[in-house]
Formats: C-alpha cells, sequence, structure tokens
C-alpha cells in the first residue's frame, strides 16, 4: 500500500506533550474556511431570536469554523535536522470527527488535526522515577508500506495522587446565550460541570459567571464543602440572550485575580460554543487579554459543546494563548472522561513553555516529516529562548506525536536525539531531558493501532502523503490491533466513516 512518491521511514513520535512541525512555514497556513453541517432542530431564525441573525466574525452562525494551517513538507536532514515545535494536549479535534460520523457526515478537512487523534487515546508509558517527564522510544516497520519504519517517542509527565493536588480556585464562565438552546447543549454543560464539581474537596472553591448579552456574577468564591449551593446555581442556568464572550471572560479572570490562591490552581473554565456576536468576536480582539492574565498565573482551559453553530478555532486558540487545553465535549461518557478519570491533569500543571526539539543524525536519515503540529511550529533557533512561549502540561499526561522518515543505511540506531525544555511552574526554573532514537525490526500492537490512528486523520485531511490510502484498510488494521473501550469505538466510527466516505 505505498502511498508516497517517495520510499522513506516513518517515524512516530509520542510526547507527553504537545507540539508542532518542522521549522518551516507551511503552505495555507492561515487559510480560513466555514464548513457546513445539517443542524438538528429548528433553525435559529425560524424560532424568531432575532440575536441569531448578527453574524459573528462576517460568517453565518449556521457555519462550523475551522482554520486550516497547511501540511508539513518532507525535510531534507542536509539542509534542516532539526524540528522543534510546542507542547500541547488538546483532543478537540478528534471528538468533533466523531460528532459529526456519529451524525452521518465526514468532518471538513480543515477539522482534522492529526496529533489531537493520536493524543486522544494516552499511551501507557512509565513516569519518570525523577524530574518531570519522561523519554521513552520505540518502533519498527511501517503497516503502511515497505520501505518504512514508524519510531515512537513517548513522553510522560510525572503523577500526582489526586490526594497531594494542589487547591484548586476555579471560575466557570457559561455561554448561557440563546444559541446554547439547541440540541440541549446548556443542559449537557450542566450535566459536565456537575461531575467536575463532584469530584472537588474541601480545599477547593469555585465561582461561577455567566453571559449572554452581558456578563454577570451568578456565584462569587463558594468552598466545594458547600457543593449543594454550586450545583444549584448550575442547575438554574437557563439561555437567554446574544453572546458576549469577551465580558464573560473579563469577569472571569476578575474573579480569579480576586480570589488568587499563591500556592494553588487558579484556572477559569469556558464552556461555550465559541460563537459570539457581542464585543470582540474573534480570538485576536480576546487574545491580548488572556495572555495577560496567563502571565500572572491564572491558566484558562476551553470545552466546546455543540454542532450547527460552532467556533473550533475561537476555543483552540483560547486555550493554547491562555495556558491550558481545549477539549470538545461531545456526550456525557466525553464529559465523565475529562472531568473525573483526568481531573488531577486537567487542573495542575506540571511543566510550562514546554517545548520539544527532535535533532536526525544526517548520517543515517535522509529526511523527516512531521504529522501534524502545524500551527505549533517553533524556530529551532527559539528552543532554548525562554522568552518563547511553548506548551503546558497537566500531572500524569502524554502526548504523541507523528514523524515520517526515510533512513540511509541498515541503522536502526542512534538516528538522533529527542529533547524536552521546560519549565517549573513553582520555582520558575528551566530544565531540559534527552534521549536518542532508536527503533527495532518489529511493531508492538499497540503502536500499530496508534499508526491507524494517524492514517485516519491523514486521509480525513485530505493529505497528500494519504492519497493511495483507504479507511478500509486502516480499519483492518485497527480492528485486528484495538484493545479497551475507546479503541473498539475508534473500529466502529472507521466502519461508519468507510461506509459514508465510500472507501
Amino acid at each position: 500500500m505505498n502511498r508516497h512518491v517517495i520510499t522513506h521511514a516513518l517515524v512516530l513520535i509520542a510526547v507527553t506533550v504537545v507540539g508542532c512541525s518542522a521549522g518551516e512555514q507551511k503552505e495555507g497556513e492561515t487559510a480560513q474556511s466555514s464548513s457546513q453541517l445539517p443542524a438538528g432542530g429548528a433553525s435559529p431564525a425560524s424560532r424568531g431570536d432575532d440575536a441569531y441573525l448578527r453574524p459573528p466574525n462576517g460568517a453565518a452562525y449556521e457555519d462550523m469554523h475551522f482554520k486550516h494551517y497547511g501540511t508539513n513538507p518532507f525535510v531534507a536532514t542536509d539542509e534542516d535536522r532539526l524540528s522543534t515545535f510546542t507542547a500541547d494536549v488538546d483532543t478537540g479535534s478528534y471528538t468533533v470527527m466523531r460528532n459529526y460520523v456519529s451524525r452521518g457526515s465526514l468532518p471538513p478537512e480543515d477539522a482534522v488535526r492529526v496529533e489531537e487523534f493520536i493524543n486522544y487515546f494516552p499511551a501507557a508509558y512509565p513516569p519518570p522515577s525523577q524530574g518531570a517527564f519522561a523519554i521513552h522510544v520505540d518502533g519498527g516497520p511501517s503497516p503502511f508500506g515497505p520501505g518504512y519504519d514508524l519510531v515512537r517517542i513517548g513522553i510522560k509527565g510525572k503523577e500526582i495522587a489526586a490526594t497531594h493536588r494542589k487547591p484548586a480556585h476555579l471560575v466557570f464562565v457559561i455561554d448561557v446565550s440563546g444559541s446554547m438552546n439547541r440540541e440541549d447543549r446548556l443542559e449537557l454543560v450542566k450535566k459536565s460541570l456537575r461531575v467536575l464539581v463532584d469530584q472537588l474537596g474541601e480545599q477547593d472553591q469555585v465561582g461561577i459567571v455567566v453571559y449572554g448579552s452581558e456578563g454577570r456574577k451568578l456565584l462569587e468564591p463558594t468552598s466545594a464543602e458547600n457543593k449543594e449551593r454550586i450545583l444549584a446555581a448550575i442547575d438554574q442556568l437557563v439561555p437567554e440572550g446574544s453572546t458576549n464572550a469577551e465580558e464573560g471572560l473579563k469577569l472571569g479572570y476578575e474573579m480569579a485575580a480576586e480570589h488568587f490562591l499563591r500556592d494553588g490552581v487558579n484556572r477559569v473554565i469556558l464552556c461555550s460554543d465559541g460563537v459570539a456576536n457581542v464585543g470582540n468576536t474573534s480570538a485576536e480582539g480576546i487574545l491580548p487579554t488572556i495572555e495577560r492574565y496567563a502571565g500572572e498565573g491564572i491558566a484558562l482551559s476551553t470545552f466546546g459543546f455543540g454542532m450547527g453553530n460552532y467556533n473550533d478555532v475561537l476555543m483552540e486558540q483560547l486555550a493554547d494563548k491562555g495556558n491550558g487545553s481545549y477539549s470538545y465535549i461531545d456526550t456525557f461518557s466525553e464529559a465523565r472522561r475529562v472531568f473525573a478519570e483526568a481531573l488531577t491533569g486537567t487542573l495542575q500543571t506540571i511543566a510550562t513553555d514546554v517545548k520539544i526539539q527532535v535533532e536526525f543524525d544526517p548520517g543515517k536519515v535522509d529526511r523527516y516529516r512531521l504529522l501534524g503540529y502545524e500551527n505549533r511550529d517553533v524556530r529551532d533557533e527559539d528552543f532554548r529562548n525562554d522568552r518563547t512561549d511553548g506548551g503546558e502540561i497537566g500531572a500524569g499526561h502524554t502526548v504523541t506525536a507523528l514523524y515520517e522518515i526515510k533512513r540511509k543505511g541498515e541503522a536502526r540506531d542512534g538516528l538522533g536525539t529527542v529533547r524536552v525544555r521546560y519549565r517549573d511552574p513553582d520555582t520558575g526554573k528551566t530544565s531540559e531531558t534527552a534521549q536518542p532514537i532508536a527503533i527495532g525490526e518489529h511493531l508492538s500492537t499497540k503502536l500499530k493501532f496508534l499508526a491507524a490512528v494517524a492514517e485516519c486523520a491523514e486521509i480525513l485531511r485530505g493529505s497528500y502523503w494519504a492519497k493511495d490510502s483507504s479507511l478500509a484498510a486502516v480499519r483492518e488494521l485497527a480492528e485486528a490491533t484495538a484493545a479497551g473501550e475507546e479503541q473498539l469505538e475508534f473500529v466502529r466510527l472507521l466502519k461508519d466513516a468507510a461506509a459514508i466516505r465510500g472507501n
């Protein structure tokens, strides 16, 4: 199943951090598109909601907003042996795809970010014995063509027991505008936040800000000992008015700053469909405020809800600049996975400004290509520039990055070096760790499954490098290697996607 014009080796790099590309500006990096999805229920206009008729950022509410960041090319090691990108742990692109396919449609190509498909399936890497990260390397022949190798470099963040988590000051900023009435998305927000509140302890506190046409404080910071009061405030939420996300975030940050915990977790949690039509409605208009508060130790995590009019671009970029993560909540099960099973990692950051640099040996590697992370690119010379912003990683997090490489000769060890650089959020001290790249002659079952996930994403985003692949072939590999509920669900999604696509 040769899918590349040039024979090369496929290197899969798994990282407990999220990252980006190969050090060059990529084709199509600034293009933006809006893709139509048939929405369930009556249209906003048919219900007489005038606020819906004012389009955000020049696009209609009925649009889904995604941004195309290009597709990384192959880079010859003789010209540039370094690939540098920032870390990230977002998973929103995968669950957006799942929502599309469950409705009988394929996601727009612009909605697919390969790294977020891969990172949805965390690998069971051993945690570090000391320091913030452990790097693990393995690999072998690729299942998608002769002459290819799949190499995985996994990075695992240190784990923190729930009982040792820092006290948290959380401010929920909740979109209660009219658009949140569609498909019961506000009801899913309420159920999701109930799951989160149920996991909090007596050392934690919660404040609530809501916004429709304007923002308002609904609940001043309240100890999680008084969960009944917090849950009662959540339960009373009803949709109303237009969408002033800027004012809601401003009030949320002000509340977080006023009650700042010096030795705790300070985080704003935004729940929205990302569509705004009052005040600043674009990421560019809101980001300066986000970045300022992030620099003061108040992080922002964004959780997206809804289909039919959803702004993925805004939600992803706000979390990126807000030193947080972006997830898309399409089901109650996903809410439970994010807010219950992975709560400590969701809340407590173990490293900031995380950057990854992979240096390939030109004597052993002819060329390479990073799969995904196009919007996480960092100049090679800025890897050790500590003024350059990086990603943020929570306790126990893992991330996977994928490279395709073409090897020179038969050598399978000494192919290069992976370096991870990060800052301790408590001391401000910068550290760096490294691990050599080596691969074996066979792939593990788990790595074969990750290869299927990556190939699926490449196909769905219309990558040139997957033009000869089919979802049916990917499904065969995934079906043979899947284990566990989430992986088996991926196989079912592949079957549905292949039927919709016709291959």
